[in-house]
């Protein structure tokens, strides 16, 4: 099962990929964010709440592993 659920999420995470490069390279807004230096701002928000959640969700696996070895 496990493997299943890590398979379909290589998938999903290929395809929003492939869907992202085929978009067009220039956004007049990103562009003005980064004549501006902002887009660095909103990049570094970003990478904080993405490592946020993956420190989050391991620590609850950590914790959900602890209580299965004990029972």
């Amino acid at each position: 099962m496990k493997y299943l659920i890590k398979s379909m999420s290589v998938i999903i995470m290929s395809l929003i990929g492939i869907q992202a490069f085929a978009q067009k390279p220039s956004v007049e807004m990103a562009d003005v964010m980064r004549s501006n230096g902002k887009i660095y701002v909103v990049v570094a928000i970003c990478l904080t709440i993405l490592i946020g959640l993956f420190l989050y969700v391991w620590n609850i696996d950590r914790k959900i592993s602890k209580i299965e070895r004990k029972s």
